[in-house]
């Protein structure tokens, strides 16, 4: 019989050549043990909710009433809900056509994409166009959809950062293009030394590749770092002279867990540096509502701002955008909300800030006295989910850096931890022997002793003989430091087992 066309040996190559780590094999044997009734800690994936953060109540709040609008003709429906998520829901539902049941513009709602142009204003201090922004669903669909329209085949190339998340690897494959690789210098808190990005690109085009774009992922995932406002500047002046369009994801903008490399965005640097460069770098700009203290990935808003970028082009964004007809529309209200939150004075602004910073706090004073106020969100903010974040990242660091052969750098920002593993040869030979790569051989060993579910490194990239594993720093702060003291358990014993006669030196 002759192959049908989902047969797999007919499949297209490109969905075959591509891999994404992050639900790779080691989420599917995790998925197995939790059948079998083993208990697994998911720290794979950068998922909030599902590991113990509670959502945001207004949000909530207002996206159910739109969800449910016959509950707005309740007249006990302000017992139930403040008068601000009602108001806020009105003023959503004024601007669909039909409510969250019909399409929106495939550009989505324009004026949530207005409520998302005074965000970056306020931010960035510049002008933004809400004609200039997609609503999407999540930031991985807009990824997506610009690098669909930027490769057009095998030799079109895209420069990533390597280790890198694996969302850009798997779309390059998937679209038929290459992937450039400039590597990040572990030894240097994953600094980029622009000196590399010319060197991959000479490399890439004696290869007869054509370098279309760069990538930058800031704060970094899987490496957590911070690029500051000086590399920020090289980037753009490199790509200004090498005509390439920059991706900025910065997703985990929110994320940050140190005060000497604080977020900066793309646009507000390009934007600093003023004329020719500020009108020359075509730069698309990528957020969302995934990350952050609102954490909401099952929701799957974001959005992508434009810079730079021809009207003709815009109009063939558009035309691909619209053969999906439309985002997802109540993502594009957590979207709105999440631009524009609750202000003081609100009703709901006590308890959005009590949830976004600590759970047990009264601040009703803040309403009136605005020292005070401002006293105490400086206390609020020391105490709150970020502060939070900032101490599992250290104790995960610490505790990482305290396990034989293993040597980690502070997570800056994101959401993970990406420490280096220092395989015996030993280990590696028996990785070999049973026909997995090293670091997928010690995750897979470290996930049976312990139930904590990893990605290996290899799933992002790494220098050839260095071994990596990349988690989140998301479990319950008190049970962190029982999951680093299972965690180095396991890694003493297997260093011990599969232990060679020589020693390792940290970086």
């Amino acid at each position: 019989m002759s192959l049908k066309a989902l047969d797999y040996e007919s499949l297209n190559e490109n969905v075959k050549n591509c891999q994404y780590a992050v639900r790779g094999e080691l989420y599917l044997r995790a998925s197995e043990l939790q059948k079998e009734g083993k208990k697994i800690i998911f720290t794979n994936v950068g998922n909030p909710h599902a590991l113990g953060q509670k959502p945001l109540t207004f949000p909530r709040q207002v996206v159910a009433l739109c969800q449910a609008p016959f509950l707005l003709d309740n007249p006990n429906v302000g017992m139930i809900f403040p008068a601000d998520a009602i108001a806020r829901a009105k003023h959503y539902l004024s601007l669909t056509s039909g409510g969250l049941g019909a399409y929106s513009d495939s550009r989505g709602l324009p004026g949530v994409r207005k409520e998302v142009a005074e965000f970056i204003e306020r931010r960035d201090g510049y002008p933004s166009d809400p004609e200039l922004i997609f609503l999407t669903d999540g930031a991985s669909k807009g990824v997506m959809q610009i690098l669909n329209c930027i490769i057009r085949d095998q030799k079109d190339g895209i420069l990533v950062p390597v280790p890198q998340y694996p969302l850009y690897s798997a779309t390059i494959s998937l679209l038929g293009g290459t992937l450039v690789p400039y590597y990040l210098e572990e030894t240097d808190n994953w600094g980029l030394d622009v000196n590399n990005l010319r060197q991959s690109v000479a490399q890439a085009r004696s290869q007869g590749i054509t370098v279309r774009a760069m990538v930058i992922i800031n704060p970094g995932n899987p490496t957590g770092q911070c690029l500051s406002e000086a590399n920020l500047r090289e980037i753009l002046r490199f790509c200004c002279d090498e005509s390439l369009v920059l991706l900025g994801d910065e997703v985990y903008q929110q994320n940050i867990y140190q005060d000497e490399h604080p977020f900066i965005s793309s646009k507000k640097v390009l934007m600093d540096m003023g004329a020719p460069i500020s009108k020359e770098v075509q730069l698309i700009s990528f957020h969302t509502v995934s990350k952050g203290y609102w954490g909401e990935c099952g929701q799957r808003g974001g959005y992508f701002e434009m810079t730079n970028i021809p009207p003709r082009t815009a109009e063939e964004i558009y035309k691909v955008a619209s053969i999906a007809l439309s985002p997802n529309v109540s993502a594009q209200i957590f979207m709105g909300l999440m631009v524009s939150p609750p202000k003081p004075g609100d009703i709901s602004y006590d308890q959005f800030v009590r949830e976004r910073y600590v759970s047990t706090l009264n601040i009703h004073a803040l309403m009136k006295d605005q020292d005070l106020r401002t006293s105490m969100e400086n206390f609020i903010n020391s105490k709150g989910i970020l502060e939070s974040l900032r101490r599992r990242a250290r104790i995960m660091t610490d505790g990482f850096n305290s396990c034989k052969n293993v040597v980690c750098n502070f997570t800056e920002g994101a959401m993970y931890s990406f420490p280096q593993i220092k395989l015996p040869s030993k280990a590696i030979q028996a990785a070999k022997q049973a026909g997995k790569v090293p670091d997928v051989f010690y995750c897979l060993k470290l996930l049976e002793a312990t139930g904590i579910s990893t990605v290996p490194g290899s799933g992002f990239g790494q220098k050839e003989g260095v071994f990596h594993l990349r988690t989140t720093i998301l479990p319950a702060e008190e049970e962190m430091p029982e999951i680093m003291g299972s965690f180095k358990k396991f890694n003493d014993e297997f260093m011990s087992q599969y232990g060679d006669n020589f020693g390792y030196s940290r970086m």
